[in-house]
């Protein structure tokens, strides 16, 4: 009687990588380091000013529209504190028995030609109001600077430990196939069967 069932087994594959385990030494070494400044030269001048006022001067001969108010203003308040004065000792002499006649002599100081000290002016009678400021000049130069920075690094040894990596390729397995064909009862009944091949691959 022939086998029914084929059974294949399928071993496991990997594969094994290795790294050994080293010990590196790093090299010393130096780096030299040169930065540049760059100088240079700074000239500043400061010009003689002039200022010149002549608002006051020119108030003196031919005052402002503000300025001539502000002028007869004041000129009115002297002129009633003036008059007011006046009155009032007008008013005394009237008030006085001792004044036989009064009224006459109030005329006579009205009618009076007026007395005091005349002067010549010249115009304008203030000059221009001047400011100046002296020149100045400054000057500062700064040479280029040059500078070198070394730097050394030390050597120094470094242990690389060792690896070891497995990889697996191909997983086991076992195949079960069956290569027997159909059993008819009774077996005289096989010929009239005419059957598809059974995938029977467990």
């Amino acid at each position: 009687m022939k086998p029914l069932l084929k059974i294949t087994t399928i071993p496991m594959k990997y594969e094994l990588n290795v790294t050994r385990a080293r010990l590196e030494y790093s090299k010393s070494k130096g780096d030299l380091l040169a930065s540049k400044e760059k100088g240079g030269m700074e000239i500043e001048s400061r010009p003689t000013k002039l200022r010149l006022d002549t608002y006051d001067a020119r108030n003196s001969v031919c005052p402002t529209t503000m300025e001539s108010v502000r002028r007869s203003a004041r000129d009115g308040i002297q002129a009633a504190q003036e008059a007011t004065a006046s009155y009032a000792e007008e008013s005394a002499m009237l008030l006085d028995p001792r004044i036989s006649n009064p009224l006459d002599q109030i005329n006579s100081q009205r009618a009076q030609m007026p007395t005091g000290e005349f002067g010549l002016t010249f115009l304008p009678t203030t000059g221009p109001d001047i400011e100046w400021s002296a020149p100045d000049l400054s000057m500062q130069y700064q040479m280029d600077r040059l500078s070198f920075e070394f730097r050394v690094a030390k050597g120094d040894f470094e242990f690389v430990p060792g690896n070891v990596q497995i990889s697996i390729t191909q997983m086991p397995d076992v195949q079960i196939e069956y290569i027997g064909n159909p059993m008819y009862v009774p077996p005289s009944a096989a010929e009239h069967f005419n059957h598809a091949p059974v995938d029977v691959l467990a």
